[in-house]
């Protein structure tokens, strides 16, 4: 059987979800079962949120209790963007899940997908007093695109995420400092392009600072890159192309995410 018939055959679209919400589902799910295969899962915790197309304040976020690697299209949980469950769910949410994705997705119109993670090298850069070091090649793309915000505890109070808001200004990657990245995309396959770009500017960073002092980056050079990531501009796709690739991996390793 081809990968084509093995991924749309089996798996049907249920009545009660539009096709625009499903197409939606689809890959926000596969986008779950990636980041367990890259290991950038947290045990049943963390989130990666996506607006439904066409309902305006609704979005997708994954079921607390399951692991990424158990996500599916139908078991993902809409909710408002005051973490109210819209709809029937076998599941609940996590709180934290809404406290700064809800206000983000609120009162930012382009950020249609919200993701966050604890991997190892980005936790550890968000709890470096200087953060991000713009002195690789990764970073060099971020440039002027970081923001931060002061650590404040587990984020389950909704005042902060008002404040994680302010923070983050209009830059797409806001690192929460001693807790771990967010990064505010125009749709899935952008913002998982810049959680990439931040973990790989991160682990090079990790292992750089182990060697020795890092060699500066100019500013114009970095201003430079920023300007030159074209994988990032709508205009060439935004991240399009590499995000079809990793589904087709996420199809090798387990279609099941499609039901």
């Amino acid at each position: 059987m081809t990968l084509s018939a093995l991924t749309s055959q089996p798996f049907t679209r249920p009545n009660r979800f539009s096709p625009e919400e499903w197409h939606a589902r689809v890959e926000l799910a596969a986008c779950y079962r990636l980041f367990a295969h890259l290991g950038w899962a947290e045990l049943i915790y963390n989130h990666i949120s996506l607006r439904v197309p066409d309902e305006p304040g609704h979005f997708l976020i994954n079921p607390f209790g399951l692991h990424y690697s158990e996500v599916t299209a139908s078991n993902l949980v809409k909710v408002d963007v005051n973490g109210h469950i819209v709809g029937h769910s076998d599941w609940p949410i996590n709180p934290a899940g809404f406290t700064f994705h809800g206000a983000i997705h609120a009162q930012r119109p382009q950020a249609h997908c919200v993701m966050h993670v604890h991997t190892t090298p980005t936790l550890a850069v968000c709890c470096l007093e200087a953060g991000l070091s713009f002195t690789n090649f990764y970073a060099a793309q971020l440039w002027g695109q970081v923001a931060y915000h002061d650590f404040e505890g587990i984020t389950v109070r909704l005042d902060e995420g008002e404040r994680i808001l302010a923070s983050a200004g209009d830059c797409p990657v806001l690192l929460l400092r001693n807790h771990g990245p967010v990064v505010i995309g125009r749709d899935l396959p952008h913002a998982l392009s810049l959680m990439w770009l931040v973990q790989r500017a991160c682990e090079v960073q990790v292992a750089s600072q182990a060697l020795g002092p890092l060699r500066p980056i100019p500013e114009s050079v970095l201003a430079q890159c920023a300007r030159d990531s074209l994988n990032f501009d709508p205009r060439f796709g935004a991240g399009r192309d590499a995000w079809a690739a990793l589904q087709r991996i996420a199809d090798r390793l387990d279609p099941g995410y499609r039901a």
